[in-house]
């Protein structure tokens, strides 16, 4: 029962992760725009996120895993994706965040760093909607 509550509040964070997001990359289109509490916000929750799927995964491999692969491999392949682009969209977030920190304390013309956070907080919004929506079949698929 206690997995099951930590997996639907993993699953609802990613997608308030995923929603919080978009609103930097938005941000960040226009080149001289800041938005580093959104940033931080948004890199936070991913974080955090993150950290509570790295959390379950012991309990997943062991008691789901098997099962789910033994029935459906095709949903088994969408679980093992998810994880990957997860941890692609913690990486990007993390990497937006500190470009975007980055061009904010230097407080000059827009530089490449700009554009990086943007890209990186664009991709990171696909990429983390990408990862919600498999998470969501699989889910639907098998649960604790």
């Amino acid at each position: 029962m206690a997995l099951r509550l930590f997996e639907h509040i993993h699953g609802h964070l990613g997608w308030l992760s995923t929603l919080a997001l978009f609103h930097p990359a938005i941000l960040l289109r226009s080149a001289h725009r800041r938005a580093l509490l959104a940033a931080a916000i948004a890199t936070s929750l991913v974080t955090l996120t993150g950290l509570m799927g790295a959390l379950l995964y012991p309990a997943y491999r062991s008691l789901l895993k098997p099962g789910i692969f033994r029935t459906s491999p095709a949903f088994g392949n969408a679980f093992e994706r998810k994880e990957h682009l997860a941890m692609a969209v913690v990486a990007l977030a993390w990497v937006g965040l500190i470009a975007h920190f980055a061009e904010c304390r230097q407080r000059g013309n827009a530089t490449a760093r700009t554009r990086v956070a943007f890209v990186a907080y664009s991709g990171a919004a696909v990429l983390a909607a990408a990862s919600a929506g498999l998470g969501l079949a699989v889910a639907a698929f098998r649960t604790f």
